[in-house]
């Protein structure tokens, strides 16, 4: 695609995906925020992945684990040269989280349908409401990359560092600690406000009003204006980690800075801890 992304092969378009969506090579994966707009009409034969059930540790607070990755990818019909290609809901938002998780299981070849779910029904392309046939494949994962991932202590130490670069990618609201959530979200915290010396840069605003990315021109103004520069190591959180997995996703492949880890335990871990640091107000 154009733009003159550092890595143009993540992303695909939408007429890509027209074109190649009966290829049996390749699986094409909604994830959504609305877990039920899959079952309203979808790319045809694409499958659905629920986010709050399969692409986390529904016992302990984590990613997948390894074992459930592995089901998932052969109970989906994914092999390990697959081309996997995911979309979503919400600017692919959550498309974002789980080409994360993806890309620290070491699955090679995993990409975004630009523009997503939105962009999709704007063109008024082909929808589906059947689940398609799938045959079970062998699936074989790696452990996790965690060089992907931010751990707490990692962020304790960074956020004094000069070398680094905390983006808070939630809302003004949340940010400042007007509010602690967004509206009828029930993960929370205890405090609001943010991480200190964190830049606010909204997770949306990396996105045209089509649900497409915005070029690697404005996508690099928008960050190095808040000094978010490819010379430091980058952390990226927002709430539970989902929203910050898509400007990771923004940060690391398509801008193509060299270190950017996403913290998963974001604002509800750090906004619940006993002695964090906090800062409130813009």
């Amino acid at each position: 695609m154009a733009n003159n992304y550092a890595n143009p092969d993540v992303l695909v378009s939408t007429d890509y995906v027209a074109k190649h969506m009966h290829d049996p090579n390749v699986c094409i994966v909604e994830v959504d925020v609305d877990t039920k707009a899959y079952e309203e009409g979808h790319v045809p034969r694409a499958i659905g992945w629920n986010w709050q059930t399969q692409l986390c540790d529904t016992v302990q607070r984590d990613i997948i684990p390894k074992d459930e990755l592995e089901n998932l990818m052969r109970e989906s019909g994914i092999s390990n040269d697959t081309t996997v290609i995911l979309y979503g809901d919400n600017n692919n938002w959550f498309a974002a989280w789980a080409f994360w998780q993806l890309r620290m299981y070491g699955h090679k070849d995993v990409r975004i349908m630009d523009g997503g779910r939105k962009k999709w029904l704007a063109e008024g392309k082909e929808l589906s409401k059947d689940s398609p046939k799938i045959d079970k494949t062998t699936y074989k994962s790696s452990d996790p990359d965690q060089s992907l991932r931010a751990h707490l202590p990692q962020v304790m130490e960074e956020y004094k560092s000069n070398n680094s670069a905390l983006v808070d990618v939630r809302s003004a609201d949340e940010f400042t600690g007007k509010i602690l959530a967004p509206p009828g979200l029930p993960e929370t915290c205890q405090r609001g406000g943010h991480i200190p010396g964190a830049k606010n840069i909204g997770w949306g605003l990396a996105c045209n009003d089509d649900g497409t990315f915005k070029s690697y021109d404005e996508l690099k103004k928008l960050y190095a204006g808040k000094g978010v520069t490819e010379d430091k190591d980058v952390i990226t959180y927002c709430r539970i980690g989902e929203r910050s997995s898509h400007s990771w996703f923004v940060l690391k492949y398509l801008l193509g800075y060299p270190n950017v880890k996403n913290y998963d335990g974001s604002w509800t871990e750090w906004g619940n801890l006993v002695g964090a640091p906090v800062e409130r107000g813009a």
